[in-house]
């Protein structure tokens, strides 16, 4: 016979949902899991290759996150942090490969999936992500950590704006008027 459960949780749970809450509070914590999540969506387009309509659905779904996230860090994460970069190339070079992943995404908003281009243009897209993810979770967010940033209070920003801007987005991640 099952006994109900109390709905007090055990001094473990209670930890275990504090530490999450705190790791979904850092502004770091946040950014990967955005990363994360975009790297999911690349494999999902791999997979969908022989479907047109299934690979204009999920590169819509990348470029919702992509957009979302880089006008998080462009709005709040990039301001904030560059006080804590050894070098102010380090913030501008970001700002510049946001610019260069803006401009192709906009060029393939602008075609079909059967264009004979736009697998092309998806992965050299998909490759631009994952080098300028690979400097910031490798360089960038580990120095700006080291040198006292919180991220605490910053990924609070982040929450919160994320948010507003996902309830302002259409489906292919434009904004609504």
């Amino acid at each position: 016979m099952a006994t109900p459960q109390s709905s007090t949780p055990s001094p473990r749970q209670a930890a275990a949902r504090k530490a999450a809450e705190t790791r979904a509070k850092d502004a770091i914590a946040l950014l990967k899991a955005d990363h994360r999540k975009v790297e999911g969506l690349f494999a999902k387009y791999e997979e969908a290759k022989a479907n047109d309509a299934r690979k204009q659905q999920i590169f819509q779904q990348i470029a919702m996150e992509l957009r979302i996230h880089m006008q998080l860090e462009e709005e709040i994460f990039y301001p904030q942090s560059r006080e804590f970069v050894e070098e102010e190339d380090t913030v501008n070079e970001a700002e510049v490969e946001h610019a260069a992943a803006k401009d192709l995404m906009a060029q393939l908003e602008g075609m079909s999936p059967s264009d004979e281009m736009y697998d092309a243009k998806v992965t050299v897209l998909q490759e631009q992500i994952e080098h300028h993810v690979e400097e910031e979770e490798e360089e960038y967010f580990p120095e700006v950590k080291k040198n006292g940033m919180d991220t605490r209070a910053v990924g609070e920003e982040i929450m919160a704006r994320k948010q507003e801007l996902v309830g302002r987005m259409d489906g292919a991640g434009r904004r609504l008027q």
